[in-house]
């Protein structure tokens, strides 16, 4: 025999000495089938508990010290602290949408432009009095007599403004931004209802857009009040994405790392299963001088001796002929427990029979 095979044979048989509770792996079934076979006495298996004990053959040792805790990343509560100062800030109105007027059907004559302009010199004059509600009525009457001037919407979100009204403002500029989008005045007065709202980046944009449309000191002081809060959004904005992407990519590296290892466990695993499995398998076939990989097994370089007159046996070469009984010999050539398996096939028992007669081992 193969001086390899025997060695590998007498560690198998110490490891068993040293832990019985191999002989009770799944894969070693037809290797406690043989051992009791002769009259062995099997070791009881051990209970689930103190079955790895003093190691186990599967895999290395059970580690009895926890892993150290993972230290949890950042929650986005902690990274979504900001310090905004919201001077001025208000709660949203929440009143129901003012009258917007019949912008797409309505056709509008010169009459109703004409009272609708005397509508709105009287509002303009009421709005300079300070009677805010009177503008207010006046500017939306002028808007239902002609609801297609842009510039009587940014009238009436001025003093929706004034009324601290911010989501009215903003619904009557975003009709007048519609009906004229080259407008600064919509812009300045949008850009101030989201600045009384807290809405540092909206407010910025549209004050930056109405002073390039039409320069405007009021909204130039607004806007400088405005942009640097803006700014600072931004760039927490950009820190919380780095801090996020960086977060992502410490996960995807761990699940890789974890993956790697369970992938080097499983594979340890299979290797001394199958070392456990050669061991024990050792002689190989039964019956046949070599190992697997009938003809020609390990330990006869050469060849298996006598290969030339068993070949020359008509009911070998007959046998030899039949793809399932080729099959079912190299299943069992690759695996000896595999023979259990064909206990009832006659044509294959008949060709290991014949092949163990004439190789002068014993019958399976």
């Amino acid at each position: 025999m193969d001086p390899r095979k025997v060695t590998e044979l007498k560690a198998f048989v110490q490891m068993c000495k040293e832990n019985p509770s191999v002989l009770h792996l799944p894969e070693m079934g037809f290797f406690r089938t043989w051992l009791q076979g002769l009259g062995a006495t099997i070791p009881p298996a051990p209970d689930n508990e103190s079955s790895c004990r003093g190691g186990c053959p599967c895999g290395p040792p059970p580690s009895t010290s926890k892993p150290p805790p993972e230290p949890s990343p950042p929650s986005e509560s902690e990274e979504s602290e900001l310090d905004i100062d919201n001077d001025g800030v208000i709660e949203a109105d929440t009143d129901a949408p003012q009258e917007m007027g019949d912008f797409e059907n309505l056709e509008v004559t010169e009459e109703m432009m004409d009272e609708a302009n005397v509508k709105k010199m009287e509002a303009i004059e009421a709005l300079g009095e300070g009677d805010l509600q009177k503008a207010l009525d006046l500017f939306t009457e002028a808007i239902k007599l002609n609801p297609c001037l842009a510039i009587l919407y940014a009238k009436r979100a001025s003093v929706y403004i004034k009324m601290q009204k911010p989501n009215a403002a903003i619904r009557d500029c975003n009709r007048a931004i519609d009906i004229n989008p080259d407008s600064a005045q919509p812009y300045k007065w949008r850009g101030k209802a989201h600045r009384l709202l807290g809405h540092w980046e909206e407010a910025a944009k549209d004050l930056a857009m109405a002073c390039k449309l039409d320069y405007d000191e009021d909204a130039s002081a607004v806007l400088k009040e405005v942009q640097p809060k803006a700014n600072k959004i931004i760039e927490h904005r950009r820190k919380y994405e780095r801090k996020r992407e960086e977060r992502e990519l410490r996960e995807r590296q761990e699940r890789v790392k974890k993956a790697r290892e369970e992938h080097e466990r499983a594979q340890r695993e299979q290797e001394a299963r199958q070392q456990a499995g050669g061991a024990a398998a050792g002689g190989g076939f039964p019956g046949f001088p070599g190992g697997a990989g009938f003809p020609g097994g390990a330990g006869f370089p050469g060849g298996i001796p006598g290969l030339d007159k068993l070949l020359s046996d008509p009911e070998v070469l007959m046998a030899m002929k039949d793809p399932d009984v080729m099959a079912a010999f190299q299943d069992v050539a690759q695996n000896p427990a595999n023979i259990a398996k064909y206990q009832n096939n006659p044509k294959v028992m008949a060709l290991i029979a014949k092949l163990s007669t004439k190789f002068g081992g014993a019958q399976p």
